[in-house]
């Protein structure tokens, strides 16, 4: 046998993957076929919002991919409509070219405030921008992009392509470069949906919902309290759901998910770290203090502004973190070397190994290992589960209970108030294992979603202590103990980057005992 030979055989395993159309053609052809989500998801195999999925962006793999482009070859094949004559060379000429869509990359705010660039990479080389062809030096959630609108034109002496048919293409026809996205896009394509326009509505939703259990149960203010109360999760689900009309990515309300995040045991818990802090300094400057306990208003609501993986999670080994991706790690954690002022950021953990946690987890000792901090040496990632993320996920309905909340806060609404919060609290504890929400199961979203409130604590403990302040005690995920004039630090009130006072106690000489009392259960 030649040693080449057993290079022919795997070659010859290999079956090219069977290109798709864009995600505007599937929904077209569906759509002109008179044919269902739920039609096409049974006839393939998968779930309704899986196809959702697919005319949104995301491609199938492996067999399911073949179906779906078989189908979609035989609707293109009975649907597509006559060839349009080509124009005359000089009309293509005199043809106006429609202006590219305006590319506005998501922001992404990093734990520390500071602004981030997870989702845009500036290129060492410039690629032709996936809208217009032109050279373009940044790459936007994986694709190169002009973030400037007015640099995104075509090339110089290019002429748009004339619309043609809907076709599946495979991977042994040919295809102009960047044609999914660019040059076959049609002269007046239809609005598309915004992932993450300004609410107009959603708040005034929950308004409606106080109003109404206020009027059924004839202003009694009690028993429409318990009434919301009863009806936070659903309520919540529907809010979900309102905020994300014309989004952008697919949510996928059922995964697989793989074991380490599925209980051990009935009453137990699974293998995720979330990193809770639950710390106490164990010495106090000399003399007798005066110590304030903050208290961080809106943690968890806060902390929906996480990145969140959008699809199942996949299993991958090594120690590189792809920003553009989130989920769970096994790590081993570096070494603490600042337990006397400031709290591990992987909270109280005794035992040494390695040890699964969240993206913020991660996120978080990343930052701090690298040059703007150097408090650590940054950890070492042994395997992943992660998807496609976006910090985004989750912004409007984040804003739409904001801004009830503030609404409530101005009108001294203390109705509207608890029940905006018990949505978001019971939101985020009932997508994991739960008997009171069925509609999401999520457990990695519940894990990374509480593990952001706790890295946001964690940051605001650094933020006191760098400036000046001495940081007594951080726990769980809303209480700051600290000593000095923190009102130079944190602006105090109700909002959602406001703080309380919670308590104001003497620690120090004779009254040392005092920082262990009150401990958070």
């Amino acid at each position: 046998m030649s040693e080449f030979d057993a290079i022919d055989s795997l070659l010859a395993s290999l079956t090219p993957q069977e290109e798709l159309p864009d995600t505007e053609v599937r929904r077209s052809l569906r759509e002109q076929a008179g044919l269902s989500k739920a039609q096409v998801a049974r006839a393939l195999g998968v779930s309704p919002s899986t196809v959702t999925g697919w005319e949104s962006g995301r491609d199938p793999a492996g067999e399911t991919r073949a179906k779906y482009a078989y189908l979609l070859n035989g609707l293109a094949a009975k649907f597509a409509p006559p060839a349009e004559p080509e124009p005359e060379a000089d009309e293509v000429a005199l043809a106006p070219v429609a202006a590219p869509d305006a590319i506005e990359p998501s922001p992404s705010v990093d734990v520390d405030g500071g602004d981030g660039a997870d989702d845009v990479e500036t290129l060492a080389t410039p690629e032709p921008c996936v809208l217009c062809g032109s050279p373009a030096r940044q790459r936007v959630a994986g694709f190169p992009q002009h973030l400037d609108p007015a640099d995104c034109r075509p090339t110089a002496g290019a002429t748009p392509a004339a619309p043609s048919a809907p076709q599946v293409q495979t991977a042994r026809t040919a295809r102009p470069p960047h044609a999914a996205h660019g040059a076959q896009r049609p002269k007046n394509p239809a609005p598309r949906g915004r992932a993450f326009q300004e609410p107009s509505g959603p708040a005034d939703v929950i308004h409606e919902a106080v109003q109404a259990a206020l009027a059924a149960h004839e202003g009694d203010v009690e028993a429409a309290s318990v009434a919301l109360l009863k009806r936070a999760i659903p309520d919540a689900m529907a809010l979900l759901d309102e905020t994300r009309k014309g989004a952008r990515y697919d949510v996928i309300a059922h995964p697989w998910i793989p074991d380490i995040l599925k209980k051990q045991t009935a009453k137990g818990a699974d293998r995720i770290w979330e990193a809770r802090p639950k710390w106490t300094r164990h010495e106090l400057p000399p003399g007798e203090h005066e110590v304030t306990a903050l208290d961080i208003n809106g943690a968890y609501l806060s902390a929906l502004k996480t990145h969140l993986p959008l699809g199942q999670l996949e299993h991958s080994t090594g120690f590189d973190h792809d920003r553009r991706r989130a989920g769970v790690h096994l790590i081993t954690p570096p070494h603490w070397e600042h337990e006397a002022v400031l709290p591990n950021p992987i909270g109280n953990r005794d035992e040494p190994g390695p040890l699964w946690v969240t993206e913020p987890t991660l996120r978080l000792l990343l930052r701090l290992s690298g040059p703007k901090y150097g408090l650590c040496d940054p950890p070492q990632i042994h395997e992943s589960y992660t998807s496609g993320a976006t910090e985004n996920l989750l912004e409007k309905f984040r804003i739409a209970l904001k801004d009830a909340r503030e609404r409530a806060i101005g009108e001294q609404d203390e109705v509207t108030l608890e029940y905006v919060k018990a949505m978001y609290s019971k939101f985020v504890s009932t997508m994991g294992e739960s008997n009171y929400n069925r509609e999401l199961y999520r457990p990695d979203w519940m894990h990374l979603i509480r593990s952001q409130a706790f890295a946001n604590l964690w940051t605001k403990a650094y933020k006191a202590h760098e400036e000046g302040l001495t940081v007594v005690r951080a726990m769980g995920t809303d209480e700051l103990h600290v000593i000095g004039d923190w009102h130079s630090v944190f602006p105090e009130g109700r909002g959602v980057t406001e703080v309380k006072v919670k308590d104001i106690y003497t620690a120090g000489a004779a009254s040392d005992e005092a920082l262990h009392t009150g401990e958070e259960e």
